[in-house]
């Protein structure tokens, strides 16, 4: 799988970082969580973005997460590595790190913190599209980082093939059709992902050729099934599954700050995943116990296989 260079498709689960109570890595859980998604069924793993909280591990702790992930894959399925640094140097030297351990692509923020101009934008990229060793696929997260726009995107999938393609985590529909109609013509092999599990299926159905969505790493079962659906003309059903994922993503991602309500669900599925680096009053820690109830009977083993037969 490490060196398949076809496009990227399906569902590629961004995984929790699974931590102790002091917030150290639990390596041999994070290695049963790689084996259990892939057993069920996911299309590919993606260690180290904002659903693992790549923010709050130090590099070389991100570097040791991935390359546990990529161990213990085994090459059954490709991987997608978020290789998001605080500058362009350290970023093109985790895409060398990356482009040794052997995974399939590189996933590379915007630049965050300071908002940047499009020209200031394009450049960031550009740097990194002329020197990366590994693919690469930009990551649009308005909320959080610089904005990447239509023409910027268009711009770089024409100029540097070493861009593969774009995951957006905007929920922006008309925004992801602007970028298909731009880049498609020209770049008919440019991969297009989602990060926005509400809108899954209506992106897919729009020719997203997959997604980086949250909810695959609690209930991968689902996402791969709405995918599968979707793809094979089934919509019926991927509409129905549609609005079991948006039910299980509002309640884990509107109760506690994300991701602490995937970490509950992931709970609920029989893992221990300790609570991250970032402190919790009284207060959260009694609404996270609230949301446990919430969650439990959507996640409950016979809820999800009666969700996948109905």
């Amino acid at each position: 799988m490490a060196n398949d260079k076809s496009p990227l498709s399906g569902i590629f689960t961004p995984n929790l970082t699974l931590v102790d109570e002091k917030g150290q890595v639990l390596e041999e859980e994070l290695r049963r969580y790689t084996d259990w998604l892939i057993d069920k069924g996911v299309h590919g793993l993606y260690p180290n973005g904002s659903t693992g909280e790549f923010t709050r591990f130090r590099p070389e702790e991100r570097r040791r997460i991935a390359t546990i992930i990529a161990e213990q894959t085994a090459g059954r399925v490709p991987i997608l590595a978020g290789a998001a640094e605080e500058n362009l140097q350290e970023t093109l030297k985790t895409c060398e790190f990356y482009a040794e351990l052997g995974v399939r692509a590189v996933a590379v923020v915007s630049p965050f913190y300071y908002k940047l101009s499009p020209d200031a934008v394009y450049a960031y990229f550009a740097e990194i599209g002329k020197n990366s060793p590994i693919d690469v696929t930009l990551y649009n997260i308005p909320m959080f980082a610089s904005p990447i726009d239509v023409p910027t995107v268009q711009r770089l999938s024409e100029e540097y093939p070493r861009i593969i393609g774009i995951k957006d985590s905007s929920g922006d529909l008309p925004h992801m059709m602007r970028m298909i109609q731009a880049v498609r013509p020209n770049r008919p092999d440019f991969t297009f992902m989602t990060g926005w599990d509400a809108a899954l299926l209506p992106m897919l159905l729009m020719g997203c050729n997959g997604g980086t969505n949250a909810t695959s790493g609690i209930a991968p079962e689902w996402t791969k099934q709405l995918f599968e659906d979707a793809t094979s003309g089934n919509f019926e059903a991927a509409k129905a599954m549609q609005y079991r994922i948006l039910q299980l993503f509002d309640r884990a991602i509107g109760t506690g700050d994300f991701p602490d309500g995937f970490r509950v669900a992931l709970q609920l599925r029989g893992f221990k995943t300790g609570w991250g680096r970032q402190p919790q009053t009284a207060a959260q820690k009694q609404q996270l116990e609230e949301l446990r109830g919430i969650l439990a009977p959507l996640l409950d083993e016979t809820a999800i296989s009666e969700a996948l037969h109905s």
